[in-house]
């Protein structure tokens, strides 16, 4: 009785199992049964930037429930599947978004406005007095969606911004259904939001309480840089990370003058001094980290801190050429950013994956440092590493998040080509993007965005143009 009542208990369970299978979202390149996906990417050349550096000619991608359902060639995936919406990437690059590691989205209004001068007298003399008269929360908006509209346009699909009113370039980065992770700033003298530092962290805690767990927006605390802050609000800031659990965005030894005043205060340099008092962590992005001792960069790596390299802004403002062969050649996580269209002048990532794999050639005299592959791995998957956000985004992977870029390969530009990270890094232009997928969402197809409104972008814009103008002359 024991043997039949056993008989029949399996065999209810496998004609459970067979009937349910179907329902599945397959999550190995072996499956049979039909299933439907949300959205499918097919006939391009699939660039993954997953562990084993896949690149699978006429390949496809499946999305369901924003997430990657399935990647690989195109009979294996679109085999018994039925796709929501279909886009045809015959002939095209089917790419991981690229990640920005380090802007200021809201002051692409500010483009143009100084340029050719160091970064002290950039700042002190224009920057600065410009945002006092002029920034607000409307301000902050209107330049946030500029920003994010020039960077979706270009393939960018993830970027992290230090500024103010932070809770409105959140609510502006989720409308347009971008990935932030979204920095308030905190700085020593009263600024357009917040007064003072204490201000700024209630800010803060609240601004992090309000957005942590949401899929798209990753709340964190900005605190400027270690020349504007004092020791006990660095502290402040850092214990506020460690109880929510939560990220922080700085800049660190961006100029030599900024290396050379904290060495004379503390008697360490930058990155050391933060080590020193307990700052550091593996929640931490530090933007530039030009003039970095080789101790550091070990520091960067016992800690787990990602950084981001700015080529365009640091050599446009004579900042200096960070370490990053050293700093790979040790495995930082090092991404690529563009800083704010103030000092750069555009958030074009395709320009700083080009520029970034030549400065380092030429700096090192070597041809061979930073070749194309690594320079595109640095704009994507390590990039990823730098945000913390790897397990997430980065690489078109079976269970990440389906944010993903599809390029162009037959402009004039482009043709022929004959190394496909050759052709992304060297030869290829923001123009050249065709569509943009984010958290499974379609926001540009074909060249028209479908999140944001450009012309009406344009329109503020340009309205802001007058009043800065304006301001200036007062």
């Amino acid at each position: 009785m024991d043997k039949l009542k056993f008989f029949f208990t399996t065999l209810l369970l496998l004609c459970f199992s067979i009937s349910t299978f179907g329902q599945r979202i397959p999550h190995t390149e072996k499956y049979v049964a039909p299933w439907t996906c949300d959205l499918l990417i097919v006939g391009g050349t699939v660039v993954t930037m997953d562990g084993d550096r896949r690149v699978i000619e006429d390949g496809a991608v499946a999305v369901k429930d924003g997430k990657v359902a399935m990647v690989g060639p195109r009979a294996i995936v679109t085999k018994n599947l039925t796709a929501k919406q279909t886009i045809n990437a015959a002939g095209k690059a089917i790419i991981p978004g690229l990640i920005n590691t380090h802007t200021h989205a809201a002051m692409s209004i500010f483009r143009g406005i100084s340029d050719d001068l160091d970064l002290q007298d950039w700042l002190t003399k224009f920057i600065f007095p410009a945002e006092a008269k002029n920034v607000n929360e409307q301000f902050v908006r209107a330049g946030t969606r500029l920003g994010m509209a020039e960077m979706i346009r270009g393939g960018t699909t993830t970027y992290c911004d230090m500024y103010y009113f932070e809770d409105a370039v959140a609510d502006e980065t989720k409308k347009a259904g971008m990935r932030g992770v979204l920095g308030e700033t905190i700085i020593k003298f009263p600024v357009s939001d917040n007064k003072t530092p204490e201000a700024a962290l209630a800010y803060t805690e609240k601004f992090i309480k309000k957005w942590k767990n949401d899929p798209l927006v990753v709340p964190a605390a900005a605190p400027h840089a270690p020349y504007t802050l004092e020791t006990a609000t660095l502290k402040a800031i850092k214990e506020q990370s460690d109880r929510l659990n939560s990220a922080v965005v700085i800049h660190v030894a961006e100029t030599k003058k900024e290396r050379d005043d904290i060495l004379a205060q503390y008697g360490k340099t930058p990155a050391a001094y933060l080590d020193s008092i307990g700052f550091l962590s593996d929640r931490m992005i530090a933007a530039h980290s030009v003039w970095l001792t080789p101790e550091e960069i070990d520091i960067y790596k016992m800690r787990g801190v990602g950084t981001a390299h700015c080529p365009t802004s640091n050599m446009k403002l004579a900042s200096g050429v960070a370490p990053i062969p050293a700093m790979l050649a040790k495995d930082v996580a090092v991404g690529l950013g563009t800083d704010g269209a103030a000092s750069n002048n555009d958030l074009d990532m395709w320009e700083e994956i080009d520029l970034a794999a030549k400065l380092h050639k030429l700096t090192s005299n070597d041809p061979k440092t930073l070749p194309a592959e690594q320079a595109f791995e640095m704009a994507t998957i390590r990039g990823a590493r730098a945000l913390h956000l790897d397990k997430i985004t980065g690489s078109i992977e079976t269970g990440k998040r389906a944010d993903i870029a599809i390029v162009d390969l037959d402009s004039l530009n482009q043709v022929p080509y004959f190394n496909i990270y050759s052709a992304l890094v060297y030869s290829t232009k923001a123009t050249d993007v065709r569509s943009v997928v984010i958290n499974g969402r379609v926001v540009m197809l074909d060249r028209r965005l479908l999140t944001l409104n450009e012309s009406v972008i344009k329109k503020d814009a340009n309205a802001y143009r007058e009043r800065i103008i304006q301001s200036l002359k007062q």
